[in-house]
């Protein structure tokens, strides 16, 4: 079995042994939601350089209306594109969830919101679930695998 494979059942499994949500005054919770900020603050101003500093060179990206993606460079240049200046992300409060990967790093699950800057901005206009493989790499987080879905106009 490929080791991407084996790597998303181990995502989708832990996804569903643990319904509880994580103690969120604990380290590793507070680590990967200061990441996750860092991350999406740089993601909803345009700042690639900062996005790309905190993606793995061995990145892969699904999602679910784009497909699988797995060079670094074309996530960054995807999010040139398509998101800077069009699209922001805001995280669902009290939707992220937080668990350990022993001897790697960490899984994050939750649910984003997405507005359109110079729209009304009050109002989220899509949402979609995510879940995100954060690697320490001898104490440098990196998002290695990203699984991006259930995207979705939301009703006004």
């Amino acid at each position: 079995m490929k080791t991407t494979t084996v790597a998303l059942c181990v995502v989708l499994s832990a996804a569903s042994i643990f319904a509880q949500q994580p103690d969120k005054k604990a380290p590793l919770y507070q680590k990967v939601a200061a990441l996750d900020k860092q991350f999406f603050d740089a993601y909803n101003h345009c700042d690639l350089e900062t996005a790309a500093a905190m993606l793995s060179d061995n990145l892969e990206f699904y999602h679910d209306q784009s497909g699988l993606d797995t060079s670094k460079a074309s996530v960054v240049e995807a999010l040139k594109n398509n998101i800077c200046g069009k699209v922001t992300r805001e995280l669902v409060p009290g939707s992220l969830k937080v668990y350990p990967l022993k001897g790697y790093g960490a899984v994050e699950i939750g649910v984003h919101l997405f507005h359109h800057p110079g729209h009304d901005d009050t109002e989220p206009v899509g949402e979609g679930q995510f879940v995100q493989i954060w690697h320490d790499e001898n104490g440098v987080w990196r998002l290695t695998r990203v699984i991006s879905f259930d995207h979705h106009a939301l009703k006004r």
